[in-house]
């Protein structure tokens, strides 16, 4: 069967085994039809789709400026299109449910400054057992504009030292290169070569670099942890999680004139849509800056 055959049978899917009003039906159908032209341009037929395809479709919804909430709705369609043909065993899985959502008006984190993360730095005890570590990740998270994901899976092997780069493998497993300044890899190479290197570490996490003081590889909820603590223990009021960290690198970048698309590579963003919203902040950090500091603005 083709496109307009299953489209055909899920029209009638939506209206007998569903029972749902004329409009659903149609808005089902658009969202189907949306992928089908799509996938028929890449000459991919209803059974061969993935889900990387589908997030190709995304991306170009966001790139066409379509709302968040019309994508979020698009994937809702595709999700029950996939699910008839699931349980038709035309497919072995569904493809849309491996396709996030877009976030739907996301608060997006604080910014924080170089001082800030100074301050954060300065209050780990580094002879305490695991504070170097959570002092070099703290700088490579920052430095490094790192998910916490990315981090937390970094193998010793994806370490570039002579090229001052790691390899970062992303979301959707997808590989990516990112600089990593000299002082940020003196600490990391430090880190190994003096803490990891004492730790009994267990086996299956011989191949990772951040580990717990028992040789497991560190958690995500672990960095998120100390983290906040760090960032309450420097008197620091806002609201402090890794993400922040990576958000205020791409910020920084921006706001000091980076090439756009270097930083959409950098942080490993699909669509050049998401990295854009940066640019907004730097603007408004530039509003903020001159209605501090211009006599004008305080009349």
């Amino acid at each position: 069967m083709d496109w307009q055959s299953y489209l055909l049978d899920f029209e009638t899917h939506l209206r007998l085994e569903r029972n749902l009003a004329d409009n659903s039906v149609q808005a089902y159908l658009r969202d189907v039809s949306h992928l089908r032209r799509f996938a028929e341009a890449a000459r991919v037929e209803p059974e061969e789709v993935t889900p990387q395809l589908l997030r190709q479709v995304v991306a170009q919804l966001a790139e066409a400026h379509v709302e968040t909430t019309t994508q979020c709705r698009i994937i809702s369609g595709w999700r029950a299109f996939y699910r008839m043909l699931l349980t038709r065993e035309v497919v072995p899985r569904n493809p849309a449910d491996e396709v996030e959502m877009p976030s739907r008006g996301k608060h997006l984190p604080d910014v924080l400054s170089d001082a800030e993360i100074a301050a954060m730095q300065a209050t780990l005890q580094l002879g305490l057992p695991g504070r170097f570590r959570n002092y070099v990740i703290i700088e490579i998270l920052y430095g490094c504009g790192l998910r916490v994901s990315e981090l937390v899976n970094l193998k010793l092997s994806n370490i570039y030292a002579d090229e001052q780069m790691l390899q970062v493998i992303g979301k959707g497993n997808k590989e990516r290169w990112v600089p990593i300044n000299a002082h940020a890899l003196k600490l990391l190479q430090d880190y190994i070569l003096y803490d990891r290197s004492k730790l009994e570490i267990q086996h299956g996490e011989e191949l990772y670099v951040f580990l717990n003081l028992h040789g497991h590889r560190l958690t995500r909820i672990a960095i998120f942890q100390f983290i906040k603590q760090a960032a309450l223990d420097a008197g620091i009021k806002k609201t402090v999680s890794p993400h922040s960290l990576r958000h205020s690198f791409a910020t920084e970048l921006v706001q000091n004139g980076a090439d756009l698309r270097a930083v959409q590579e950098m942080l490993g963003h699909e669509s050049l849509v998401t990295t854009e919203i940066y640019t907004h902040l730097s603007r408004q950090y530039l509003r903020d800056t001159i209605s501090t500091y211009h006599p004008h603005y305080k009349k």
